[in-house]
């Protein structure tokens, strides 16, 4: 629906944890900002003095600003860092899941490149237009703080709906607005600025999928209900990212790069597996030999892709900017969810099913079985191995002995950051995941068992919901054009030349004014009779009427202006017209259907007809 307040974000001093959190990023990245402008003078003059002394203190003060910065950075990685922030307050115990901060931008004051253009393009007083540059700027205001819900998004939305009127009004082709869009690297805070309205769509586009995230990260994932809004707030995080990374180019920020923009719609599915994991032990039976082994499938599918993930964040160009406690957290979920396929494997064989299945049963668990380990287990035949309990024991207890050695990995690469041993919850659940496997390592393990335990074959990963990457609909929040009143876009816009508006008086004449008329919104001059009152007037083919007698016909419909020019008196009518540059009218063009002698103008969009353009039926000969 269309918004017609501008709506308001957060009070960026509103005392919560989110906000908190946020405003100190803003503080370090100003801070790098300024220790990076340090560094760039002292480089400067490092290059350009050729004084002994002078190399030595510049030298000093280098190193003594890399430091900062080395400080200012790592500041900043543990507040990416900073995941329980955007975490539910429910008492369930849940693997915290990975958010992103939003992105910072310097506030933009449009007023005067604004005005200038409208005066200098449109040929319209920019004062007039004061009001609605003052909204748009409001609204620019407000997305830098969203809230952390729908109204949030929508937001969001909006801005970036409005960002393609402003692209359409206000920046042609052939030259800038001189206007510099600022933002800081999300992960690095490292600043950028470029002219290009482009940059400031795509950061807006980045913190609609960080958002996704924050929303996603904060659901109680103990209820169903909680699940599927999470599975739904990543895959709009991941579609996000992909979008991103798909329709914008050379990102001037490392966190808009491909490599990363990549990396986190690999992070997002990786999160909606997990959450499809949680949704499956929720809804599966524990006690049925199939909805187990179906768990350790989806466990292992986790895995992979979380492995998938530790493997994207650890290339070259994408290492030395991702937060560390990020990369161990994907390795530990990774190590844990590995062990949770050979747990639930393990008690698939050793506890389901209490009796002996029959023969129909027997055929569906071969069924499920050939297809459960990548490779076969060695020993007797599937049929004997599914019928004898000492068979599925020997094998659950390797399934077991290699899901108790991965929790210990997990638990190990866990100690190994010092921001994930704060974090008590993931503690809590990896302790849990190891003391159960152990437990039940020690119920079936037997004093008379004199074989040795064999190696587990790997779980075959699969998976009952496959994550979907879901693209943002831009049409779900529709918005109003803030500069409606500058005219229909199919001529008003940024990319169109045109002469300087002219006004013209018209006495009716024995055969009427002389012209025909054709389309709408606006209206089009279709023809001149040679030697009529309009064309000693100076009208053209190819005009548009932009007012009559002083009443603004931009946006007036063909009947509308027809009547305008018919109840005109003696005195006479006073027509404002422009003419687009180069818009001599050429011949009639296939996919048009109402023009059959003549077309819209040279530079106007020929679709924005959509097929409705009428034949000059209006010869006002009157």
């Amino acid at each position: 629906c269309c918004v017609a307040l501008i709506p308001q974000g957060c009070d960026p001093f509103a005392q919560t944890q989110r906000s908190k959190l946020q405003h100190r990023r803003a503080r370090i990245n100003q801070q790098i900002n300024k220790e990076m402008r340090m560094r760039a003078g002292a480089e400067n003059l490092f290059r350009a003095t050729s004084n002994h002394k002078v190399k030595e203190t510049v030298a000093l003060e280098l190193s003594y600003v890399n430091s900062n910065l080395q400080l200012l950075k790592e500041e900043l990685e543990e507040l990416n860092s900073s995941m329980d922030v955007y975490q539910n307050d429910s008492e369930s115990i849940s693997v915290p899941m990975i958010p992103l901060g939003l992105k910072e931008t310097k506030e933009l004051d449009l007023l005067v490149p604004l005005k200038d253009f409208i005066s200098e393009h449109y040929g319209e007083e920019g004062v007039l237009f004061e009001k609605e540059i003052k909204e748009f700027m409001e609204l620019r205001q407000a997305m830098r703080t969203p809230s952390r819900n729908e109204a949030g998004l929508e937001l969001l939305m909006e801005y970036y709906n409005q960002l393609y009127f402003l692209d359409s009004r206000f920046f042609p082709p052939t030259r800038t607005l001189g206007v510099f869009f600022h933002w800081y690297d999300s992960l690095t805070g490292v600043p950028s600025h470029q002219r290009a309205l482009a940059f400031e769509k795509g950061s807006v586009l980045f913190n609609l999928g960080a958002l996704h995230t924050q929303i996603g990260a904060r659901q109680d994932r103990a209820s169903l209900a909680g699940l599927t809004q999470a599975i739904d707030a990543f895959q709009k995080a991941a579609g996000a990212f992909n979008y991103l990374k798909e329709n914008f180019s050379n990102a001037p920020s490392l966190d808009m790069s491909a490599a990363s923009l990549t990396m986190l719609v690999r992070l997002m599915v990786a999160q909606v597996q997990e959450c499809v994991f949680e949704k499956m032990t929720l809804l599966r039976a524990q006690n049925d030999f199939l909805a187990r082994l179906q768990l350790a499938q989806e466990a292992a599918r986790v895995e992979d892709v979380y492995s998938l993930v530790h493997q994207t964040m650890s290339q070259p160009h994408v290492k030395d900017y991702v937060p560390f406690s990020w990369t161990t957290m994907v390795q530990v979920k990774s190590e844990h969810f590995k062990a949770l396929s050979h747990y639930f494997a393990a008690i698939a064989l050793c506890d389901c099913p209490g009796e002996t299945p029959s023969d129909a049963e027997l055929l569906e668990q071969e069924k499920a079985f050939l297809q459960f380990h990548v490779t076969m287990p060695e020993g007797p035949s599937l049929r004997v191995l599914l019928q004898d309990p000492e068979e599925r024991r020997k094998l659950g207890k390797a399934h077991l002995r290699k899901a108790i050695m991965k929790h210990e990995e997990a638990m190990r690469i866990h100690g190994l950051c010092k921001i994930l041993r704060k974090m008590d919850i993931l503690q809590e659940v990896l302790s849990f995941a190891h003391k159960r496997s152990l437990s039940k390592y020690s119920e079936i393990d037997h004093e008379e068992d004199f074989f040795e335990t064999g190696e587990a074959p790997d779980i075959h990963p699969k998976t009952h919901q496959k994550p979907e990457i879901k693209s943002p609909n831009f049409s779900q929040v529709k918005v109003t054009d803030l500069f409606h009143r500058l005219g229909p876009l199919s001529v008003f816009s940024a990319k169109n030349k045109w002469y300087p508006a002219r006004r013209v008086h018209l006495m009716r004449g024995e055969n009427g004014f002389g012209f025909t008329l054709r389309g709408d919104s606006p209206v089009l001059i279709a023809g001149v009779i040679p030697g009529g009152c309009a064309a000693e007037a100076g009208l053209k083919e190819g005009d548009y009427i932009i007012s009559v007698n002083g009443k603004d016909c931009k946006w007036s419909k063909h009947a509308e202006v027809v009547q305008l020019l018919k109840s005109t008196g003696k005195e006479g009518v006073d027509i404002g017209v422009i003419t687009l540059q180069g818009s001599e009218c050429p011949k009639a063009v296939s996919h048009c259907p109402g023009l059959k002698d003549r077309c819209l103008p040279i530079k106007a969009e020929a679709s924005l007809c959509n097929g409705e353009c009428k034949p000059p039926s209006s010869k006002l000969l009157l």
